[in-house]
C-alpha cells in the first residue's frame, strides 16, 4: 500500500468518525441492540413479549403477569465478512461499489470498536477467503481497514457461501457478524449462501449490507454501451435507447434484488442496502438509530 492509499484511508476514517459521531448520540448499547444475556428488571407483560421471559416468581407475588428484561451485552466481538470480488469494480455515480464496500468496512469497524470491542474480518478478493484476526478498539478498527484494503486483488468470482462459512468457523464467541457484498452470483452456478447465512445466525446476530449502483437497477438512455463482466471478461453490446429493453432490464433487476432480499430474510439476518448514489453514511446512521429505537420498545 503506497502513501497515497494510506492518505485516502486516513481521510475515509476521519470522515466516518466525524459524520457518525454527529449523527449518532447516546451511550454505547451495541451496534444492533438485542435482548442481551444479563438479567435486568421485571416489568408487566405486554402483548408481543416473549413468553419464555416470563418471571414466574414476580407474577405469583403480584398476580399480574411479568417478564424479566435483559441488559444489552457491553462486550461484543464482531466479524466482518467482506466480499471484494471483481464484480464490485463497477460504479457510475462518483465511486465504485468496491469503494462503498470499503467505506462500509470502515463505518462498521468504527461502530463495533467502541468500548474496546474486538473486530476481525474474513475477506475474499475473488479467490479463497482470507481471515484477519480480531483486534480490540478503534486502533484495531484502523489496522483492520488497512489490512482489508491492502490485500492483493484476486481473479475470478468470489464464493459468497465459502466466505460466510469461513466467517462462521472463526466467530467462535457469540457476537455480531456483518456480511458486506453485492450478493451477485453466476446464475448458472448459484451458491447456497442463504443456507450458510442461517448457520451463521445460529450463534451470531447477523447484518447483511448489500452494496449496489443505480445502474444495476435501471439503465440510462445513453445509446450503445459496451459492457464487460469484470469476473469473466465477457463483453456484450447493449442498445440502451430501446425503451422495451430498458423495461425488461429494470424488471429483471427488480426480481434479482427481490431474490437477494428473500435469501437474506430466510437466513434470519437484518438487511441494509447501500447505494453509490446516496449518502451512505447517513443511511448507516439511520439504520442503527432505527434498530436502537425498536429495541427500546421490545
Amino acid at each position: 500500500m503506497n502513501a497515497a492509499d494510506l492518505r485516502a484511508l486516513d481521510r475515509l476514517q476521519l470522515m466516518v468518525t466525524r459524520r457518525l459521531d454527529g449523527l449518532l448520540h447516546g451511550d454505547y448499547l451495541g451496534l444492533l441492540p438485542g435482548a442481551g444475556s444479563e438479567p435486568g428488571e421485571a416489568r408487566e407483560y405486554r402483548a408481543g413479549d416473549d413468553v419464555r421471559r416470563m418471571d414466574w416468581p414476580v407474577t405469583a407475588r403480584t398476580t399480574v403477569p411479568h417478564v424479566r428484561t435483559t441488559i444489552a451485552d457491553r462486550e461484543l466481538e464482531t466479524w466482518l465478512a467482506v466480499d471484494l470480488s471483481p464484480s464490485l469494480d463497477f460504479g457510475t455515480v462518483g465511486m465504485l461499489k468496491r469503494e462503498l464496500a470499503e467505506g462500509a468496512v470502515a463505518a462498521f469497524a468504527y461502530l463495533a470498536g467502541r468500548g474496546g470491542n474486538r473486530i476481525g474480518a474474513v475477506v475474499t478478493e475473488g479467490g479463497p477467503a482470507k481471515a484477519i484476526p480480531p483486534r480490540p478498539g478503534r486502533g484495531g478498527a484502523r489496522s483492520l481497514l488497512r489490512a482489508v484494503t491492502g490485500l492483493p486483488r484476486g481473479e475470478g468470482a468470489g464464493d459468497l457461501a465459502e466466505l460466510i462459512d469461513k466467517t462462521r468457523r472463526h466467530a467462535r464467541r457469540r457476537g455480531l457478524a456483518v456480511v458486506i457484498s453485492d450478493f451477485l452470483e453466476d446464475e448458472d452456478h448459484p451458491s447456497d449462501w442463504p443456507r450458510e447465512l442461517r448457520r451463521l445466525a445460529v450463534r451470531q446476530q447477523v447484518l447483511c449490507v448489500e452494496v449496489l449502483d443505480p445502474a444495476e437497477l435501471a439503465l440510462p438512455d445513453v445509446g450503445v454501451l459496451d459492457l464487460i463482466d469484470p469476473e469473466t471478461g465477457q463483453t456484450v453490446e447493449v442498445q440502451t435507447g430501446n425503451a422495451r429493453f430498458r423495461a425488461r432490464y429494470a424488471e429483471a433487476a427488480a426480481e434479482q434484488r427481490a431474490r437477494i432480499a428473500a435469501g437474506i430474510r430466510s437466513g434470519g439476518a437484518a438487511h441494509l442496502r447501500l447505494s453509490t448514489g446516496s449518502d451512505w453514511l447517513r443511511d448507516i446512521a439511520a439504520f442503527v438509530a432505527e434498530r436502537r429505537h425498536l429495541a427500546a420498545y421490545r
